[in-house]
C-alpha cells in the first residue's frame, strides 16, 4: 500500500510498434553457434539500446506482437517468448497479461508493473539454492539441463531459460560456443551465497492479499462496506482479476464476508485481530456462492414456467440475449439455465442458419418457483425451531 513505485498502464494509451518500424538488420539465424533466442534476445536488446539512445524508441512504448515478430524472423512464437523471457530478466522489457511487451529503460530501476512472480524467475532462484545445498566449486560442470530440470522440479525449456540468464550475470558460463543441453560450469559462487536465504516465492496475489488487509486495517471497521473492484484496482495498482483473487483469499479466510446485490463485499474481522467479534446482522446473510445458486435455481425454474404455459415441443425457445434482456438478468445466467435444462432433458441445442434453443419436453405445469432468500440456512433453521 505505501510503496508509490508501480504504474498500472491502460493499452490504449501506450503506442505499439510494428515490425515495418524495426529499421535494424535481421540476425543471421543460420550461421550461429547459440539458441536461436539468444541470438534474437542479442538483436533485440541492441534495437532498444540504439532506439533509447537515439531517440527513435521511448519507454512504455509497445513491441510488436509475438506472432507479428515470429512471421518477421521467420521462427516459432515459442522461439520470440523464450527470447523475450530473457530480456525481462535483464530489465530491457517488461510484459502484462492483456497488454503487451512495453520497452523499459534498462539504465534505471524506475516505476514496473505489478505482476506474478514468474515460473522462471522461480526456477533461477531455485537453481541458485541447488549450486549452494550441492556445494558446487568453481569450475565444477553442472549437470545436463534436462537432468537439472528432474532435479529442481523444473521443465526442461524453463531451465534452459534459467540458466541461459544466470550466464548472462557470470553465475555460470558455457565451456563452448555450441548450444548443447550440457557444458554449463560454475563461474562464480560469491554472487549467489548472499542472497539464497533472502528468495521469496510470493505471487502478486498474495501481495494484494497483504495490502488489502493493510487497507482494512486503516480505512474501515467492522461491518463497512469494501469499495468497488475497480476502485482496489487502481489504489493497489493491479488489475481487477487480481484484486478479486486477493479478495477472495480474504473471504476464505472469514475476513470479509461477499453478499449479492447491494449488500456488497462487507468487513467481519479485522485482519490482525486476534479476537474475533462477528457482527450477527452480518453472518445472518448466506455467502454469496449460495445465493448464487440459489439465483440460477430461481432463473431455471422461471424458464420452466415459461415454457409450460407457452410453449410446445419442437419450438424454438428466444434467444440467450433476447431473454436476458426480457428478465433483466445477464446473458451468463440464462446461458447456465438452458445448460441446467438441457441435462434435464427440457431443452436441445442446434447450429446452423436455422439453429437455436428446442423445446423437446414440457416440464410438469405444477413446479413452483423456488423461493429464494439470501439467508444464512442456520439462522433459519433456529428460526423455524423458536415459531
Amino acid at each position: 500500500m505505501k510503496d508509490n513505485s508501480y504504474i498500472l498502464p491502460q493499452k490504449a494509451d501506450l503506442k505499439q510498434l510494428k515490425v515495418s518500424e524495426i529499421e535494424s538488420e535481421k540476425p543471421d539465424l543460420k550461421n550461429i553457434f547459440e539458441s536461436k533466442s539468444m541470438a534474437i534476445s542479442k538483436w533485440l536488446m541492441s534495437f532498444i539500446e540504439n532506439g533509447l539512445k537515439d531517440g527513435s524508441l521511448s519507454v512504455n512504448e509497445l513491441l510488436p506482437s509475438k506472432p507479428e515478430l515470429a512471421y518477421f524472423l521467420g521462427v516459432s512464437i515459442g522461439t520470440i517468448q523464450n527470447s523475450l523471457r530473457y530480456i525481462e530478466d535483464l530489465g530491457y522489457v517488461e510484459s502484462k497479461q492483456c497488454i503487451g511487451t512495453m520497452i523499459r529503460d534498462y539504465r534505471e530501476k524506475g516505476k514496473k508493473l505489478r505482476k506474478l512472480t514468474s515460473k522462471r524467475e522461480l526456477t533461477i532462484e531455485t537453481i541458485k539454492k541447488y549450486i549452494i545445498e550441492n556445494h558446487y566449486k568453481k569450475g565444477q560442470m553442472l549437470p545436463s539441463s534436462r537432468i537439472l530440470s528432474s532435479n529442481v522440479g523444473c521443465s526442461a525449456n524453463t531451465t534452459r531459460l534459467a540458466l541461459e540468464y544466470l550466464g548472462s550475470i557470470g553465475v555460470i558460463e558455457h565451456n563452448n560456443k555450441s548450444n548443447n543441453e550440457g557444458g554449463w560450469i560454475v563461474k562464480s559462487i560469491d554472487t549467489i551465497s548472499a542472497d539464497t536465504n533472502s528468495v521469496s516465492h510470493e505471487t502478486l496475489v498474495n501481495k494484494i492479499e497483504k495490502d488489502l488487509k493493510d487497507y482494512i486495517s486503516q480505512n474501515l471497521k467492522i461491518g463497512e462496506k469494501m469499495p468497488a473492484h475497480a476502485e482496489l484496482s487502481e489504489k493497489l495498482k493491479a488489475s481487477i482479476k487480481t484484486v478479486h483473487d486477493g479478495l477472495k483469499m480474504l473471504i476464505s479466510e472469514g475476513i470479509l464476508l461477499a453478499r449479492r446485490g447491494r449488500y456488497g463485499t462487507t468487513v467481519i474481522k479485522m485482519p490482525y485481530a486476534k479476537s474475533v467479534n462477528v457482527k450477527k446482522e452480518t453472518s445472518i446473510f448466506a455467502s454469496a456462492k449460495d445465493t448464487e445458486f440459489y439465483f440460477y435455481e430461481k432463473t431455471q425454474n422461471h424458464i420452466k414456467k415459461m415454457i409450460a404455459e407457452k410453449y410446445q415441443i419442437g419450438e424454438k425457445l428466444p434467444s440467450i440475449l433476447e431473454l436476458s434482456k426480457d428478465l433483466d438478468l445477464s446473458p451468463n445466467t440464462i446461458r447456465k439455465a438452458f445448460h441446467n435444462l438441457s441435462k434435464e432433458g427440457y431443452l436441445a441445442f442446434s447450429r446452423g442458419r436455422y439453429g437455436g434453443t428446442f423445446v423437446i419436453d414440457i416440464p410438469e405445469a405444477d413446479e413452483g418457483a423456488f423461493k429464494w432468500l439470501a439467508v444464512n440456512p442456520k439462522y433459519a433453521e433456529v428460526y423455524k425451531s423458536t415459531k
